[in-house]
């Protein structure tokens, strides 16, 4: 099951974000103020960050999802970002991931124009997943500067 993070999750939230940071799925960790921040930014609104839990087969919270909204003009229209996802170890290949792909494509499927995520190269379990539900490497080089 996926449902919408609410306000009682913050602290559910926190720690399986910083669950996440501190994982090798991740280059490098964030400030811990970040966390807050984002959570406050999903629960002031959804126009920029949109997350949601992931609930494993026994009913207990077994990840998360962190949405980000864009405009792509190479895209033709709205982008939604899948930020982060992660699954507790525990839960990790008992379909969640997948089960929360088809949940995003009922929720936004004919209203954005493309789904974007990114992984670190050594995850080749996530790549695995991404391709098997149609995914394509976009073949960019990234940059930032902060």
């Amino acid at each position: 099951m996926i449902r919408k993070i609410e306000k009682e999750d913050k602290e559910l939230f926190l720690r399986l974000t910083r669950d996440f940071y501190a994982s090798p799925a991740v280059l490098h960790p964030v400030p811990d103020a970040y966390h807050t921040a984002v959570f406050e930014e999903m629960m002031r609104s959804d126009v920029y960050a949109e997350g949601y839990l992931l609930i494993g087969a026994n009913g207990v919270p077994a990840g998360y999802a962190l949405l980000a909204k864009t405009y792509s003009h190479e895209a033709g229209g709205p982008v939604v970002w899948i930020e982060e996802l992660y699954t507790v170890p525990e839960a990790r290949g008992k379909g969640l991931g997948r089960e929360f792909f088809a949940f995003l494509e009922e929720r936004y499927g004919g209203a954005v124009r493309r789904f974007r995520l990114e992984t670190e190269p050594e995850n080749e379990r996530a790549q695995a997943l991404y391709r098997r539900l149609g995914f394509e490497e976009l073949g960019y080089l990234q940059f930032y500067k902060e």
